[in-house]
């Protein structure tokens, strides 16, 4: 919810998860959030990062790793590294 002046005002906005869309609930305790960092071509970290989410269902299926190499490649070919 926003106020008048545009603000959020809600004291909980739920996340969703990167890979399955899923809202991550705030009973999810195995859910993770990653910042994966950005490079430049010399291998030097730039200061920027991209935040991916992953729901505990993720993780108990054994898919976080898969579904994190899907998301950065994607990722990775829309910021042309």
């Amino acid at each position: 919810m926003q106020n008048e002046e545009g603000e959020n005002v809600d004291l909980y906005i739920p996340r969703k998860c990167s890979s399955t869309n899923r809202l991550i609930t705030s009973k999810d305790v195995a859910s993770v959030q990653l910042n994966v960092g950005h490079l430049d071509e010399n291998g030097v970290y730039t200061g920027q990062f991209t935040t991916f989410a992953l729901c505990g269902f993720v993780r108990a299926q054994g898919d976080a790793d898969s579904a994190l190499d899907r998301l950065w490649a994607k990722k990775k070919a829309e910021l042309g590294q």
